[in-house]
Formats: structure tokens, sequence, C-alpha cells
């Protein structure tokens, strides 16, 4: 076949793919990016902040979904669920790692994402951060809420937002192995590896003259620059269907353009510096506590630094079979089988301490963020962190995903309860989304199937 004038060799889309690859950190632009926020900051000029951080298999319910079981039931003193009934928190054993953050954390019970509920437990976990509709025919996912806050206020940091995973990649329709997504068909991969997410976020140019990577930059800008006229001067030619196909190509060159613009922009800016002190960062899966509190302290970092705002982290996909982490039990607790299959069997002694273990870990990011002091409070006060899973226990239900919502004291939201929406209080979990998003200052009316904000948290 002749080359026509339209085509882009494939050593040229590399090239210009690798903008693609190596860029999905950097996003945004920000003078002040890099510094640490100490005491005597202007309340009104420090970061707001948010993490969506999500685990898989549900929570050990030993009633089933619909909530604690009563103190004659066997176990009841190990469910998820910290407290029977809505009210005020009280803590059972697997809720125990957050007692002492009872005023800076609270429960959230029957919420979910109606269009997930088609999709079955191991496929759920897809919508979990976007509360995309699942139900058409057509099934494609949505913006994810960090991806949304991200296109509003990612200008101001080096990053706009930062995507985690124990697994990294995409994964598939059912598999998603990301909670973010740019929008409809453009999920983000997730990075997995320590080393890696540590230097994309604070040695960027490690191994390079500044000078170099100004130039890779400019060569990126071109290349994208001839894919562009390209595509646009063979499009003329093209049916409506195929012209659609290519206008969202050029959709995605766009954006690239943009974030390589502005990560030159960024070379002119002095990188942070970072305590790397007790930071392990070639940790493996097979030390599941050290590795998933790595991650939690590569968040920390970026947050402290305001490298980043924005970030998810997914503890484990719902399709882990392929991985390492479906072994995390038998290391962490000596469990003798696929961590899968403790939600599926439900062995007492495992259940409840397998969801304590989970909260020993998050428990420990929350504690980072409430002692480090940040103007005339802490990080947490100034941080939002959603952790919680798309189906409630071993049936795979799609319904009344087990929430837990912590910081934010100081962005108008009010903790120290467990908050029931059920019957005919059921709302969607989109609302809290929306009050969630109006916390960071981004300016939505509605996020998915949402209803109005959730004003039951706000202060």
């Amino acid at each position: 076949m002749s080359n026509k004038s339209w085509h882009v060799s494939r050593r040229q889309l590399i090239k210009g793919g690798g903008a693609a690859l190596a860029l999905p950190l950097l996003n945004g632009m920000h003078s002040n990016s890099g510094m640490v926020w100490g005491q005597g900051s202007e309340p009104d000029k420090l970061p707001k902040r948010m993490l969506v951080s999500y685990f898989a298999y549900g929570a050990y319910m030993p009633n089933g979904a619909s909530g604690v079981p009563s103190a004659n039931e066997p176990h009841h003193d190990w469910s998820w669920w910290p407290c029977r009934d809505s009210g005020p928190l009280s803590f059972n054993q697997s809720s125990k790692p957050f007692e002492p953050l009872k005023d800076q954390i609270s429960y959230l019970r029957g919420l979910d994402h109606e269009g997930g509920w088609s999709m079955g437990g191991h496929s759920s976990g897809d919508v979990f951060a976007t509360g995309a509709d699942m139900t058409e025919q057509e099934k494609t996912n949505n913006i994810s809420i960090d991806q949304l806050a991200a296109n509003t206020h990612g200008h101001r940091t080096r990053y706009a937002s930062l995507v985690l995973g124990t697994e990294g990649g995409t994964g598939s329709y059912g598999s998603s192995k990301t909670l973010s997504h740019r929008g409809p068909g453009r999920p983000i991969p997730s990075m997995h590896k320590p080393q890696k997410i540590f230097n994309g976020l604070f040695l960027p140019y490690e191994g390079k003259g500044i000078e170099q990577v100004r130039a890779g930059l400019k060569r990126e800008a071109s290349i994208l620059d001839l894919m562009m006229e390209h595509s646009r001067s063979f499009s003329r030619n093209l049916g409506k269907d195929d012209q659609s196909k290519v206008s969202e190509y050029l959709e995605s060159i766009r954006s690239l353009e943009r974030r390589v613009e502005r990560t030159s922009q960024w070379t002119h800016q002095p990188l942070p510096k970072v305590d790397t002190k007790g930071l392990n960062l070639e940790v493996s899966h097979k030390d599941p506590k050290e590795y998933i509190r790595c991650m939690y302290d590569l968040v920390y970092l970026a947050f402290q630094t305001d490298s980043t705002r924005f970030a998810t982290l997914m503890l484990e996909s719902e399709q882990s079979s392929d991985s390492e982490m479906w072994n995390y039990a038998t290391y962490a607790l000596g469990y003798k089988g696929a961590t899968h299959d403790i939600a599926h069997k439900r062995p007492p002694e495992y259940s409840g301490q397998w969801d304590r273990w989970r909260a020993e870990q998050h428990a420990y990011f929350l504690n980072r963020l409430r002692d480090t002091s940040e103007g005339n409070g802490n990080m947490l006060d100034r941080t939002i962190v959603l952790w919680g899973s798309s189906h409630p226990h071993a049936s795979h239900s799609t319904r009344n995903y087990p929430i837990h919502l912590a910081g934010g004291n100081h962005l108008g939201l009010k903790h120290g309860k467990l908050h029931a929406f059920e019957g005919a209080s059921k709302v969607p979990l989109a609302n809290l989304f929306v009050s969630m998003l109006h916390a960071v200052d981004v300016p939505v009316e509605k996020f998915a199937d949402s209803t109005g904000p959730m004003t039951e948290i706000l202060a």
C-alpha cells in the first residue's frame, strides 16, 4: 500500500504516544507548587484536597446488607458498620482503628449508584467514582469525581491528579483496575509501582538535563501538530460516523497538546524536596501492609508538597485473579486461600479481621494527615477522603455500598455519626459527590444521577 500524505509513521506515533503514556500526572500548573503548607498560612489560600480510595470484594456483614446484627447474633461485633442504628458513632472490633478519629469521620449506609445495579458485584467497581449509567445497551463509563475536580483546579498544581492502584493499568469493561476516567471511554491507567510513582512526582527529569527535557517536549508538540494537521486533511473525505470518530481523536490530540504545553511551562518551576526517611520504594506485594502504606505515603507526600490536590487509589480490583493481590489475605493474615474467598465463605475467624486489617491501613493515612499541622488546623481538616466499596457483602449485591467519609472539617463538613439513607430516605451516592465537589470549590449542580447536595454531612 502506498504511503498516503496523511499517514503518520509508526515511529512518529510511538514518539507522539509517549506523551500520552509519560504525562498522566503532568496536567497542571501552580506558581506555589512544591511548598509545604504550615502554620501561619492564610486560610483562604490553603489547598482543598480530595482522595477517593476503594477496596474490593465488599465488607463483612454477618446480618447481610441490612446492617449490624443484634447482640445475640454470632460475630455481631465484627460487622463493618460500627453501630447498628443511625446517630452518634460507637465502635466495634472492625472499626476500632477509627475510634481516635471519631470527630473526623462519618459512616453512610444505604447509598449506591443506580446506574450500576445491573452490573453485578464483580463489575460494579467500574462505576464507583463515576456513577455512570450502565443500564443502557451501550455501556460507556463517564467522568469520575476526581477528574471533574481536576478539570476545575488542576491548573493550580504541578500535577492535575494522581491515579494509583495496586494492580496498575486500566483493566477492561467489568474488570477496571482504575477509578479515574477523563470522560466516556477514557479510563486513566493507574500506577502501582512505588519507585516509578515517586520518580514521576519528584524526579521527573532524572538523568536528563532540563534543556534536553524542554527539547523533547518541543519535539512532542511538533509531532502532535503534525498528527492534528494530517487527521484534519483526511477527515474531509470520510462519512459522518467516521468523522465523528476522527473528531474524538482530534480532541484527544488537543488534550495532549495542552498537557505538553503546561508541562513545558512547569520545567521553569523548582521541584519540591521531600523527606524519604522510612519510605521503602522497593516494597513488594508480599508485604501488603508496607506496600499499601507506601501507596498512602505517596498520596500524603503529593498532598503535603501541593504537587496535586486530587487523587484516587484502588486497593485491589474486583478481578484480581491474575495478580499477587489475589493472595493478600494469605500474606497479611495467614488465610489459606484466595482473598476473594473470604467474601464468599465468610469464615468468622478471618472475615471481620480482614476488614479490621484494611481499616488499620486506612486509619494510618488519616492519622498522618491529622498529625500534620496546616494553618490553624491540620491537613485532614482540608482533605476529604472517601473510602468504600461498590458492593456490601458476599452476595455481590450492587446496593448499599459500605461508605466511609473522613476529613474536610474546615471545608464545611461535619462528622461523628452513622447516617442511614434507607426506605423513604433513599438518595443516590452521587448526592454525596455533589457535596464533596462543592467543598473543594467545584461549582456543579449535578453529578451522574444526583438529586441535590447531601445536607446531612454539612456543618
